[in-house]
């Protein structure tokens, strides 16, 4: 897998950094449709967590899946149910549309995989309103600022780490994740405590961000669990997304917290920010926090 992120690397030094429909996020988030409002895919081992796809990934084959479907071409608001977890392979995405309006339009979609019988296994649900982005007022009235980040080169990313990172996997060689040293004391068994997460994040190739992969995004960094001093997986319950507009070229700036653990749950507040200092993507998400 190391020799295949160097070769990858050295590909992207040769060639220059992707671009938006010809990366290797785009391949692999590609559907094709079989008939109206069913879709194949193919989950790439490549976005994997330990064992399970990441959230985040399969939020944006659904997301791109729904966009073909509906009349509109930008993800608005994006609401997703995981039902259980995927595991690469084969997969279908059934679509519906619910109501079309002049400016937007809603829809819902199921990704399902088969069992070891041949039955059908959902892995999510999801009901979106899409819309376009590039029609919305240029008007903005907002108190959020973009997060207090240090420059890049005095960041840390997994090849920086003293120790392996808990659950690295093969996603981390695709996303280039440059985290905030204030909220990585857990990588050296020194959690603060603060359930905070911080850092500039952007794919590894170099493709720039559009509405489709702020998709992905809100759900790449570590999580914030591993702060409050949890280790292992932490799956995703629910995860609501919503894009603000459309990223300007560059790195994103990503913040996300938990305030409150209760009862084995935790919640997590992602923010989103672009190279113009515009809040482009929010979300919440439920989540199961790991086991002490």
């Amino acid at each position: 897998m190391a020799q295949a992120a160097e070769q990858s690397a050295e590909q992207s030094a040769q060639t220059g950094p992707a671009t938006i429909g010809d990366s290797e996020f785009d391949r692999d988030t590609a559907v094709t449709l079989r008939e109206e409002g069913v879709y194949d895919a193919e989950l790439s081992a490549g976005w994997t967590i330990i064992h399970a796809v990441n959230g985040g990934y399969l939020l944006a084959m659904l997301g791109r899946a729904l966009g073909q479907a509906l009349p509109h071409p930008d993800p608005f608001s994006v609401s997703a149910h995981y039902l259980t977890a995927s595991v690469p392979g084969p997969a279908v995405i059934r679509t519906q549309t619910v109501r079309t309006g002049r400016t937007l339009s809603t829809g819902q979609a199921s990704l399902l995989q088969f069992a070891e019988d041949g039955t059908e296994v959902e892995r999510i649900r999801v009901i979106a309103t899409y819309g376009d982005l590039d029609g919305l007022s240029e008007e903005v009235r907002t108190s959020a600022k973009p997060p207090a980040i240090p420059p890049m080169e005095h960041c840390f990313g997994p090849s920086d780490n003293p120790a392996p990172i808990p659950g690295s996997s093969a996603i981390t060689e695709r996303l280039d994740i440059k985290l905030d040293p204030a909220t990585v004391g857990w990588a050296i068994g020194a959690p603060s405590g603060k359930g905070e997460m911080r850092g500039w994040f952007g794919l590894a190739d170099g493709r720039d961000a559009d509405p489709l992969s702020l998709l992905l995004t809100v759900d790449a960094l570590p999580p914030t669990s591993f702060e409050l001093g949890l280790k292992g997986w932490t799956p995703t319950i629910e995860l609501t997304t919503h894009i603000r507009c459309r990223p300007a070229p560059g790195p994103l700036r990503v913040s996300i917290t938990t305030r409150n653990l209760a009862g084995g749950f935790l919640e997590e507040d992602a923010d989103v920010w672009d190279s113009a200092d515009r809040l482009v993507a929010q979300s919440r998400q439920l989540a199961r926090a790991p086991r002490s």
